[in-house]
């Protein structure tokens, strides 16, 4: 007690019990840790801010510090790292693996989008010297194309960022293609002296027909090499070469085949090159005056065209008319009774008259062109009257006598000599079948002398039944009379007029 009494001596105030100093605490304690609380009744002998409990001045108590917070560094340097994770992720999933290379264009880390940029820049950028210190041309020169997009795509889905297993695999091929024409442009350019011009082929006529000269090759540089080296530089990652000039001949597009085509093509024209009334070639025209209206000559592509002057072929367009126009010729056919044309003795021809020829020398020209040499002259046609004859040989037995009628109307008639009682020449509608122009008539008979003869020498022999026929007959001058073994006998003169008068066919009639 004696140090305690001290110490307090020593701080100005009276010694406290252990209970009050305790019960003081904890009292303050508890209206420190709760300020909205109302105040509390002190304890016995409990110090409080007015009294120090033995009339001393007031005691004044200090807040008590709050607790210092805890500190969680984990989410300042979290937040960040899962930003970056998250961003790799999302990233492996659009971008290309590293190390990716097609054709020497290094296009790890970028989109599809960007290695189709860089490949495409990367070959039109690539560039050959062209010989040891020559000129040089460009990718872009050459028209040089590569599928890139293609390309870049392929690269992508085979070797995504986020498939670590494909990073920095082996360099990806890239065909490329060159324009020939932009191509050889650019190397006739760039090397002039590396190219002679082709000798196209050429048509021309010979007086007689088309022929061709032939074609000869030019010389130029080898695009298929250039191709090759151009795509070495390029899927190896160069950004120039040098290349050795290869020479390769040059065709001209105006080939001796296409020549030939076109000579063959006009001079099949030339075979039947006219003016045509139906099928009829009415006014042909030949062969040099035809080739004098037709030029021959190739196209840029390298094919022949026909080309016709309509002014070269007015001139032969004015001369038609008196060619053309005609009159009509009556025709003239015999029938029988059937009205089968038996034969034509007069062909009948339609009349014609040229109608208005003022579009065809160019009408004409167009269709030469075209490779149709028969133009079809616009005409009038005035039409052909066929006359019909009818014609029958009628024998009147009891009159002795033969009638030639045309349309039920004789039109001559005479004397003949028919079957005999014993061979009468038999009745009936028959035609006649056959001409003979001379026979020998004979007949055999073991029992009757009658049917014995042989007369050589008949003339315009006409079969109408069976071996009955009309005949000439020199051996007598009785007409009017029975005398014949059943043919119809008559002067030569007389059988020869019907032989040529009767074709097959014609009608005959034999009555009493």
């Amino acid at each position: 007690m004696t140090d305690l009494a001290t110490k307090n001596e020593a701080d100005g105030g009276a010694e406290p019990s252990a209970f009050a100093d305790t019960t003081a605490t904890t009292a303050a304690t508890a209206v420190l840790d709760h300020p909205d609380a109302p105040d509390a009744p002190a304890a016995p002998g409990a110090l409080t801010p007015e009294s120090s409990g033995d009339g001393a001045a007031p005691v004044q108590w200090a807040p008590a510090e709050p607790a210092p917070k805890k500190k969680r560094l984990w989410l300042w340097i979290g937040a960040p790292v899962a930003l970056v994770a998250a961003g790799a992720v999302a990233a492996s999933l659009v971008l290309i693996a590293p190390g990716t290379a097609v054709a020497g264009v290094p296009v790890g880390f970028m989109t599809p989008g960007a290695a189709t940029d860089a490949i495409d820049q990367r070959l039109a950028s690539t560039s050959l010297v062209l010989g040891d210190g020559g000129p040089t041309v460009t990718g872009a020169d050459l028209g040089a194309t590569v599928d890139a997009a293609a390309l870049a795509s392929a690269a992508f889905d085979e070797r995504p960022m986020w498939n670590v297993t494909q990073w920095f695999g082996d360099a990806v091929d890239a065909p490329i293609t060159l324009d020939a024409d932009a191509a050889t442009a650019a190397l006739r350019a760039a090397v002039p002296a590396a190219f002679t011009d082709p000798t196209p082929a050429a048509v021309s006529f010979d007086g007689t027909a088309f022929v061709v000269t032939p074609a000869v090759d030019g010389t130029g540089i080898d695009v298929d090499a250039v191709t090759a080296a151009l795509h070495d530089a390029f899927v190896a990652g160069k950004t120039s070469a040098t290349i050795d000039l290869t020479s390769s001949p040059v065709a001209s597009p105006a080939t001796t085949e296409k020549a030939q085509a076109a000579a063959d093509q006009a001079n099949a024209m030339l075979a039947n090159i006219g003016f045509y009334v139906g099928d009829e070639r009415t006014v042909p025209v030949d062969a040099a005056t035809a080739a004098s209206w037709l030029t021959i000559t190739p196209a840029a592509d390298g094919d022949f065209t026909i080309v016709a002057d309509a002014a070269k072929i007015q001139p032969v367009v004015d001369t038609l008319a008196p060619l053309v126009n005609r009159d009509p010729v009556n025709g003239t056919v015999i029938t029988n009774s059937d009205g089968t044309v038996l034969e034509t003795t007069v062909p009948g021809a339609d009349g014609r008259v040229l109608g208005d020829t003022s579009g065809v020398a160019n009408d004409f020209a167009n269709q030469l062109a075209s490779g149709n040499g028969a133009y079809a002259l616009p005409v009038e046609v005035t039409p052909a009257v066929t006359t019909t004859l009818q014609r029958l040989l009628e024998v009147d037995l009891s009159e002795q006598r033969l009638y030639l009628k045309e349309n039920g109307n004789v039109v001559d008639s005479w004397a003949i000599s028919s079957g005999e009682s014993r061979s009468p020449t038999i009745t009936g509608h028959y035609r006649v079948n056959s001409h003979y122009r001379v026979q020998t008539m004979s007949s055999t008979s073991a029992t009757d002398p009658y049917w014995n003869y042989e007369v050589p020498n008949i003339e315009w022999i006409m079969y109408f039944n069976g071996s009955q026929a009309f005949h000439g007959v020199y051996w007598h001058n009785n007409f009017g009379t029975p005398m014949s073994h059943g043919c119809v006998g008559m002067p030569n003169s007389r059988a020869k007029q019907i032989y040529d008068w009767s074709p097959n066919g014609v009608d005959v009639w034999i009555h009493a």
